[in-house]
């Protein structure tokens, strides 16, 4: 087997080439353009594998997309290649419509001119596996979950672009006939992940002692996945679904926002000690809400589970734990990022534009 992994140096695609080396036979291809939370660091483990190879380009790249599956002649595509960061979309759109959408549109194309050229056995395995998100499908309320029938209702510019680019692997495998394979996961964590999301985010920061900005009164709900969880459901969906389907990746553990801060301050401070000042819990602020910000998220996997099995490894408590031993640990590979880039900052504070008296919102 020979899979193409787009965004195979982010966060979640580090992780699926990691698994992908690590526990198979399989070759990998790793397509990514290496934009500001990319690290080819977090591959170093697998770089030297004769099974692994780097490729630098954007899946918005015909020419080099389509150069890529003649030559490589993948059994599979993995995608995992997005602008991710919700507070990012808000500030500045066009970066996530032009890889979210506008690539994918790309990585269809080229995958459906390659495979229609593969022979009929090879043409039956191949498999395009499109990795998505649960913010496609909106806001829930204090009940219920996600599953692979909830409507998509996305509220961010982020989730938008994504929920185009589902749609648009769902069209191609209806109309073309491509073997595509959609999964919507919920919040992940672990090692390796970029410092502008929450957990890294709130380790740094309380690592050094600075304020912990959560938003609005820090009761927004999300379900939380282990990043190495995320990659063996994923290996697991590649290898076992039927074409045309689509499977949601969660393992059940909502926690408040304030619950996930409070339990990564009280971690720094068992695993580095307290602050001259006092527990790190002190720290946190309450900060303006972000925009458009969706209540709760929470994913049933049970489609998953029940028919292949699948299990996370992790439970969040003591996962979390492990992902701030790793943090305080790995400053050689966290301390490059925070000190060239805003990862620390706040970001997403686009406002609506002011509701005049006796007019609508803009």
């Amino acid at each position: 087997m020979k899979v193409i992994v787009t965004g195979g140096a982010g966060f979640i695609g580090s992780a699926v080439c990691r698994h992908l080396i690590g526990s198979t036979a399989w070759s990998v291809v790793n397509l990514d353009k290496l934009t500001y939370a990319a690290n080819l660091a977090s591959l170093e483990t697998i770089e030297a594998s004769p099974r692994y190879r780097f490729v630098h380009g954007d899946i918005a790249d015909h020419e080099l997309v389509r150069s890529l599956f003649d030559e490589e002649r993948p059994d599979a595509v993995l995608n995992l290649a997005a602008e991710s960061h919700v507070d990012r979309s808000i500030d500045s759109a066009a970066e996530f419509i032009h890889t979210n959408i506008d690539g994918t549109f790309v990585l269809l194309e080229q995958a459906r001119r390659y495979c229609g050229n593969l022979k009929p056995e090879r043409r039956a395995a191949f498999r395009f596996h499109h990795v998505s998100t649960d913010e496609v499908f909106g806001e829930l309320g204090p009940t219920g979950k996600f599953t692979e029938t909830t409507p998509y209702d996305p509220s961010s510019p982020y989730s938008a672009s994504k929920a185009a680019s589902d749609h648009l692997v769902r069209a191609w495998g209806r109309t073309y006939g491509l073997p595509v394979l959609i999964t919507n996961c919920s919040n992940n964590y672990g090692p390796f992940q970029f410092p502008e999301k929450l957990v890294p985010l709130m380790i740094l920061r309380a690592l050094s002692g600075q304020t912990l900005p959560v938003y609005g009164a820090g009761d927004n709900i999300r379900d939380w996945l282990h990043v190495d969880d995320h990659a063996a459901a994923l290996l697991t969906v590649l290898t076992q679904a039927e074409p045309g389907s689509t499977y949601n990746i969660g393992c059940s553990a909502e926690r408040r926002n304030i619950e996930m801060v409070e339990a990564i301050c009280d971690s720094v401070d068992e695993l580095a000690g307290p602050l001259p000042s006092g527990p790190r819990r002190s720290l946190i602020t309450f900060v303006a809400d972000r925009p458009g910000h969706d209540k709760r998220y929470a994913i049933d996997a049970t489609k998953l589970t029940a028919r292949f099995g699948w299990a996370p490894a992790h439970d969040l408590s003591s996962g979390l734990r492990q992902t701030v031993r790793w943090y305080l640990d790995n400053e050689a590979w966290w301390r490059p990022l925070v000190d060239r880039s805003d990862a620390l900052s706040r970001l997403g504070l686009a406002v609506r534009t002011p509701k005049r008296a006796g007019t609508k919102a803009c």
